[in-house]
Parts: C-alpha cells; structure tokens; sequence
C-alpha cells in the first residue's frame, strides 16, 4: 500500500470517527431551535424553547445546585487528592503503603452502584443522623470521595516528573518544607492542578448514579432531574440546555487552546 493511499485511508477513518461523535451532538443544537414539542423533529424556526428554559425555575435551580457540587466537590477532591499523590510520589515505601496506594484509586474502578449504597448507609445510620441524611452534603461527600481518586492520578503523574534539585536547592537554602511545597512544588505542578480541577468538575457535572441515591426531593442534580423527565417525555427545552452548555465548552476549550498555543510561542521566542 502506497503511502498516499496510507494517507487517505487514516483521513476517511478519522472524519467518519468524528462525524460519529459530533454529528448527533449538531443534531441536538438544531433541533433547540425547532417550534414544535419533539426533541427530534425540526416544526420551522423558534426561539420559543430558550424562552422556556428562563422560565422553568425547577431546572434553573438543577443546573445552579450542580455547578455548586461541582465547583466544591472539584476544590475539595484536587485538595485531598494532591496530598495523597504528594505521599504516594515523595515518601519512601513504608508500612502500609501498597494498601494506602490501593485505597487511593480505589474509587475509580469500584462500581458507583457500591459506593453510594455504602454512603446511604453511612448518611442514614441512626447514630450518624448530625450528617443530616441525604441531601446536597451527602452528594458532595459522594462526588469528593470519586474525584479524589483520578485528581490523585493526574497530580502523581506530575509530581513523578517534577525534577527534585528544585525543592533540594530551596530547602538547602533554609527554605521550611511547607514553604517549599507552596512556593516551589505548587507552580511547577499548576497545570496537572488544572487540570485534575477540570476533570473532577465535569466528573462531578455528569454523575448520575451516586447524585440519584443521595438526593433528596429539595436537592435534585441536572442529571437526576433529566432522567426523571425522561419518563414523562423530554421537550426540546432540554435541547437548548444542552445547546447552550456545548457553547459554553466549545467557547472554554477554544480559549484554553489558544492560551496554550500562546504561551508555547512565548517559550520558543524566549529559547
């Protein structure tokens, strides 16, 4: 086979891998402009279902409670998550360690099914009633404890790559340790933080299973309101949810990129 022909057959496969993947995905954003009451059925031009979604406060009220999980479940799991990867990558093997190592990334490939019934149990056990039950906290809990796990990931990834002269350099130079780790260990690190803050917030955005066993009916996710909707038929005021949600994506991701891009050209100027 001629490398040309090499060529062409990797092109088609990766436009027919896109076109897979996004071509549903454009579906859906013409269709939140449809005038009609079916979400697969283009009925002509309308801006009507837009105008609904401002006005259905229950699912206002899904998407801001989500984004506050999110936003805090995302916080706190990068925070227990980089202390766990900073023992896993700086100690040395110690009693324990393989196990403290199990546990960590343990809840990436323990069924979620398992984890919440053990949190439902854990938040409605009689002696534990001062949790306050399900609810917003308990999902919290719910979504930290996931995250928590793949920000640890990412974190000790980096943290193996860092190159320790930096810290032996401060620390030489009368530098406290926990001053090192701020100033030093922190900035080199910064974009696997990001990034694990990123991850664990959509992570947490999109969890379904763990939010739907520990809610309660005044703490409804996004994704537990939409799946109970599901049952009584969808409108296409979910399209324009969801329209709306690509863009501000599409519009995050493109930002991202050109930072990146922006900040690769200042280094290879600087070089």
């Amino acid at each position: 086979m001629s490398r040309s022909s090499s060529r062409w057959g990797a092109h088609s496969w990766l436009v027919l891998v896109f076109a897979f993947l996004y071509i549903p995905i454009l579906c859906l954003v013409a269709f939140s402009f449809t005038s009609g009451e079916i979400t697969t059925q283009f009925d002509g031009f309308s801006l009507r279902w837009y105008r609904s979604l401002l006005e259905d406060g229950e699912i206002q009220s899904a998407v801001w409670l989500s984004l506050r999980i999110g936003a805090l479940a995302a916080t706190a799991a990068v925070v227990v998550g980089t202390a766990a990867a900073f023992v896993l990558a700086r100690f040395r093997p110690y009693f324990g360690s393989s196990f403290f190592a199990g546990m960590t990334t343990a809840p990436m490939v323990m069924p979620e099914v398992v984890t919440g019934l053990s949190l439902v149990l854990l938040f409605t056990h009689p002696a534990l009633s001062f949790l306050g039950g399900r609810g917003a906290l308990a999902i919290w809990a719910a979504h930290t404890t996931l995250c928590a796990a793949y920000a640890a990931v990412l974190v000790q990834s980096r943290l193996r790559e860092v190159d320790r002269s930096l810290e032996e350099a401060a620390l030489d130079l009368g530098c406290p340790p926990f001053k090192v780790f701020f100033l030093v260990t922190v900035p080199v690190i910064a974009p696997a933080l990001v990034a694990a803050w990123l991850l664990t917030f959509t992570l947490s955005m999109d969890d379904f299973v763990l939010a739907a066993m520990l809610s309660d009916p005044g703490s409804t996710t996004l994704p537990v309101l939409i799946f109970a909707r599901l049952h009584h038929g969808l409108k296409p005021e979910i399209n324009a949810l969801a329209t709306i949600i690509v863009a501000i994506v599409s519009i995050a991701v493109l930002a991202a990129n050109h930072a990146m891009l922006s900040s690769q050209k200042k280094r290879v100027r600087a070089d």
